[in-house]
């Protein structure tokens, strides 16, 4: 990575300071990001390559910012503390929008994103920032990044340009799109065609070192809960009302009150994520770059969060 330049050995040492991008950027050991971004081969020909640590590190800014990749360019080019988050100097060259698509799209297919989010989370685990009493599961509906097809096919209608969202209905309503799935301090997260359930994904969202699982009755099946209680984990799984039942029975009704109360903090998660990272809709054309892009805001989540309670 670039170290300092001329122009910054001239400079006002306060210039571009950031608390939260210095304490971020203080947290975590980026050498493993490093090596994981220096795995991508881009720029062989031509100009040499910008680091790849600089630009994963650009992405995290994307994320935390809400930025298209013309805003990135432009705020890499303006911001003084951007440049200082990623290693870049005054007088050093920053990408512009098109090398930061190919970047990103190329992490996000590698599984690069993927792999970085579960290595800061390792570094937070290690620094007892994660607990592990209990895993909050939960799933939220991503608008598909086209505006959704005619049903003329049915449910099963989807876009060729856009072949990984998909019709699925909630409470009466269709929508078009994707399925998050997370569990938060967001320790696993996965994402989906719409019209997948949330029984699928429960597994690929327990950790198997926690001491109970919260979900709601879309989590709600007999064999979720015999492997949970073989893992000594406790199931905490709202009750789902069968066809054999009219009306749950007032027990379980206090029961899944309970476990609604205990499980609403996930919720506060997606919401954060739609409203300050933009994940209410997706902005690329395939399930691997939305994935990708929803790690990337995941992982800027867990490290702001982190900061906050490293202050505390």
């Amino acid at each position: 990575m670039a170290g300092k330049t001329f122009a910054d050995a001239f400079a006002d040492p306060r210039l571009g300071t950031n608390a939260v991008l210095d304490r971020i950027d203080a947290l975590v050991d980026w050498s493993a990001l490093g090596a994981l971004a220096g795995e991508l081969r881009l720029g062989q020909t031509g100009r040499p390559p910008y680091a790849p640590l600089a630009m994963l590190k650009a992405l995290y800014l994307q994320a935390m910012y809400d930025l298209s990749d013309p805003g990135l360019e432009a705020a890499l080019l303006d911001r003084v503390s951007f440049r200082r988050f990623c290693g870049w100097g005054l007088a050093d060259r920053t990408p512009d929008e098109t090398t930061i698509c190919r970047f990103r799209q190329a992490a996000a297919e590698a599984g690069v994103l993927g792999r970085a989010f579960e290595a800061v989370n390792a570094q937070l685990e290690a620094k007892k920032l994660i607990l592990k009493r209990g895993t909050l599961m939960d799933a939220t509906l991503v608008a598909a990044r086209h505006n959704r097809p005619k049903m003329k096919a049915g449910a099963g209608a989807r876009l060729a340009r856009e072949p990984g969202a998909n019709w699925t209905r909630k409470n009466g309503k269709s929508y078009f799109g994707y399925k998050l799935q997370g569990s938060g301090l967001v320790r696993r997260a996965v994402m989906t065609s719409a019209s997948t359930s949330d029984i699928e994904m429960a597994e690929a969202l327990i950790c198997g070192d926690e001491g109970a699982v919260y979900g709601d009755k879309g989590y709600s099946k007999k064999a979720l809960s015999q492997k949970l209680k073989a893992r000594r984990a406790k199931p905490r799984i709202a009750y789902r009302r069968h066809k054999t039942e009219p009306v749950l029975t007032r027990w379980k009704k206090l029961r899944n009150d309970l476990i609604a109360k205990l499980r609403a903090p996930v919720e506060g998660v997606f919401s954060q994520a739609k409203r300050f990272y933009g994940l209410s809709r997706a902005r690329c054309h395939t399930l691997a770059r939305n994935q990708g892009r929803a790690l990337a805001a995941l992982t800027v989540f867990n490290l702001k969060r982190a900061v906050r309670l490293t202050a505390a």
